[in-house]
């Protein structure tokens, strides 16, 4: 499910402190739903899985929109009556 987790990552990228702490605490809370996994010190190790993987969607948002504002000309604001 690794590619679920940077797909949250790429589409909230732009908000990094809102998809990092809901897939570090929701990902082991949706392992115990399903029955994937028991209560235990593995629910750590899939933590901190959830939270790298997410991070690199948000990476990759957060790479892809500093390009596009870098290379976006810059205007010197509205132009009116032109």
């Amino acid at each position: 499910m690794i590619p679920s987790l940077i797909l949250l990552g790429l589409l909230l990228g732009r908000w990094w402190w809102l998809p990092l702490p809901v897939a570090t605490a929701g990902w082991p809370a949706l392992l115990v739903a399903t029955g994937a996994m028991d209560i235990g010190p593995g629910l750590i190790a899939a933590s901190g899985l959830a939270l790298l993987n997410t991070g690199v969607g948000v990476a990759v948002h957060q790479g892809v929109l500093h390009l596009v504002r870098r290379l976006r000309p810059t205007t010197d604001g509205p132009t009116r009556g032109r």
